[in-house]
């Protein structure tokens, strides 16, 4: 059983080196990385070490938990991205010293919201890694992050929308939990909704 520290010493992410070490030490890991084979071909992504798989994600936030960096997590589609979700994901960062945001797969959204997403989870992703406020991104392919915050062990867990505290998914798990109020109006399913008027008249 090889420790995590041995994983986290990947930290140039080169897709080869990466999968070469997964098939030959790690089966699991290579298991877990053949799920995103789409996204080992976005070379911005790679080279900026932004996007993992959750596998190695863990072990590279353990080297930033070492240094006493505060993890903030947060989830979501991100389908198709607007002003909300930017305003939306600098009040994450702004809680903590990294930002995590974990994203819905497209097989996920697809089960949570029929027809969608608009745009598939390596744009989407790729979309995100881009964004200055987002330290890492990953994909979860269940209908709720819950695993992926345990896996994670956040130190702060931020949910967008009018939710409780105790009603946010993986609140038991996380000692500092936000709900931040999303801006009115502003909606994936409102510029679809747009768009469809639009072209309808």
């Amino acid at each position: 059983m090889h420790s995590v520290s041995n994983v986290a010493s990947i930290q140039s992410y080169n897709p080869t080196i990466v999968l070469t070490f997964s098939i030959h030490i790690c089966p699991y890991l290579f298991a877990c990385i053949s799920n995103f084979p789409s996204l080992l071909l976005y070379n911005n992504i790679v080279m900026d070490n932004k996007f993992y798989p959750l596998i190695v994600l863990c072990a590279v936030l353990e080297k930033k938990k070492a240094m006493a960096e505060k993890i903030v997590f947060t989830n979501g589609c991100f389908d198709i991205l607007h002003a909300g979700h930017i305003r939306y994901l600098w009040q994450a960062r702004s809680l903590g010293d990294v930002l995590v945001v974990a994203i819905n797969s497209d097989f996920s959204v697809g089960r949570l919201k029929p027809g969608r997403p608009i745009i598939p989870q390596a744009d989407r992703a790729e979309v995100l890694a881009a964004l200055r406020m987002v330290d890492y991104v990953t994909i979860f392919d269940e209908d709720t992050p819950y695993e992926t915050i345990k896996a994670i062990k956040p130190h702060v867990l931020v949910k967008g929308g009018d939710w409780k505290i105790q009603d946010i998914v993986g609140a038991d798990l996380v000692p500092e939990v936000h709900s931040v109020t999303y801006i009115e109006g502003m909606s994936t399913t409102a510029i679809i909704n747009k768009i469809k008027g639009d072209l309808s008249d």
